[in-house]
């Protein structure tokens, strides 16, 4: 697998990128990781990976989009960006990604790549806005990976973002990255309608057919205001996807994300560790793109260096969250999270101010979290990589007498801590 990969990657990307990857993703990003687990031992948390969504306004209308995709355009400009890039590059950081809405429809976005030569981005889009010029010069600067979202076939794919024609429209924006010989991924929210489509070995091998270098699979999180709970994956779809995952890393050539399990299968919240945060189209920086409240924002004078690692709702997030799961606190505790926003007054920083509401009407559900289910991982290069610079970095030591609940037929249904909901109970 591991060889095979490596010559397809060398013959179909472009050296620049593949340089600009390798140093700035790679030798940098292990280096800025390594930072981070210094500082958290002296209890000082930034994280080496920051997530940015850069803009509200989309040109699709996805099923379950929590961001604010029908209201005037909120997006944070090229100074702002700079400013927080800067900063943040000043204290070991090199890899940012950039979300959106749809990254590409901000006006700033190549001026900010071509103004950072030397920090790399992954660009979570949906494809249809990379034409020829824009590809062109993603070629030419060398920094920057298109994450394509693809979310069904044909039929799947028009339901589930809301317009006609997306799969094909969205292959073709796949193709011109290829063609440009960009770096290029394809990423997948598995939900109950896509998930016997793409969650394939015929799917990933027509991908690699197409040329892609890379695929994220992560599970779908029914929140926002149109949460769509009958999408979200049971108990042994989750455990299926994380099988699938392991079994085809050892199999194809071709490089798969995953961002919830360290090396022995142990599931982990890139929050709850520190290791990620999230910064929303106004500004506010939440602790993950799904909690959409905030206290801090990136206007903030003390800069995001200090205003992270001074956020006391962030570490009180972090901390309560580790206490309490290994798997997503909002899915399975919105009602902690209910109470960790009241008590530290953190404010909804959505554009529609229903966030709130949004968070009361959930109902309890599974993640990544399956004690007894721990799948590791069966690839030597997963495994060495996520080891030393992918684990849960201490976050969960005080979770030792942590037990879950348990239903009838023996499957986890939260923490004996706190107020877990008991009723919690996922059906087909």
């Amino acid at each position: 697998m591991l060889p095979e990969l490596t010559m397809r990657v060398l013959r179909t990307a472009d050296p620049k990128a593949l340089w600009k990857f390798a140093w700035l993703f790679g030798i940098k990003g292990m280096l800025s990781v390594d930072r981070f687990k210094r500082r958290a031992k002296k209890g000082i948390y930034f994280p080496p990976f920051l997530y940015l969504s850069i803009l509200n306004s989309c040109n699709l209308r996805c099923q379950g989009c929590w961001v604010d995709v029908e209201a005037p355009r909120e997006s944070i400009d090229l100074q702002q960006l700079h400013r927080l890039i800067n900063d943040a590059k000043s204290h070991g950081n090199s890899f940012f990604g950039i979300l959106g809405g749809e990254p590409f429809m901000h006006p700033q976005l190549l001026d900010l790549l071509e103004q950072q030569p030397n920090t790399y981005f992954q660009i979570f889009t949906n494809g249809q806005l990379i034409t020829d010029k824009v590809a062109s010069k993603l070629r030419e600067l060398g920094n920057a990976t298109p994450l394509i979202s693809i979310e069904g076939r044909e039929m799947v794919s028009d339901q589930r973002r809301g317009k006609k024609n997306v799969f094909n429209r969205t292959l073709k924006g796949l193709d011109t990255a290829i063609r440009h010989k960009l770096l290029t991924g394809v990423a997948t929210s598995v939900c109950k309608s896509n998930i016997k489509d793409l969650l394939t070995e015929s799917w990933l091998d027509e991908l690699i057919d197409r040329g892609v270098h890379y695929v994220w699979f992560h599970s779908y999180r029914p929140v926002g205001p149109m949460m769509h709970d009958d999408l979200g994956l049971t108990r042994e779809e989750l455990v299926e996807t994380r099988r699938f995952i392991t079994e085809m890393r050892a199999k194809k050539p071709i490089a798969i994300v995953d961002a919830y399990y360290d090396h022995e299968g142990n599931a982990l919240c890139p929050m709850a560790t520190g290791i990620s945060h999230h910064v929303n189209p106004k500004g506010g920086i939440e602790p993950c793109p799904i909690i959409q409240f905030a206290n801090e924002s990136i206007d903030d004078e003390r800069g995001i260096y200090r205003t992270l690692t001074e956020s006391k709702f962030l570490k009180d997030f972090r901390e309560a969250t580790a206490n309490e799961t290994r798997g997503c606190i909002m899915l399975e505790r919105p009602d902690l999270v209910e109470n960790l926003i009241e008590r530290n007054g953190a404010k909804d920083v959505t554009i529609r101010q229903t966030a709130l509401q949004e968070l009361q009407s959930m109902k309890p559900r599974f993640s990544q979290w399956l004690p007894g289910d721990e799948i590791p991982e069966k690839h030597w290069m997963y495994r060495l990589a996520k080891r030393f610079f992918y684990s849960d970095f201490g976050a969960y030591k005080n979770m030792q007498n942590v037990k879950p609940l348990h239903d009838v037929d023996g499957h986890n249904k939260g923490s004996s801590k706190g107020n877990a909901n008991p009723d919690l109970i996922e059906k087909d």
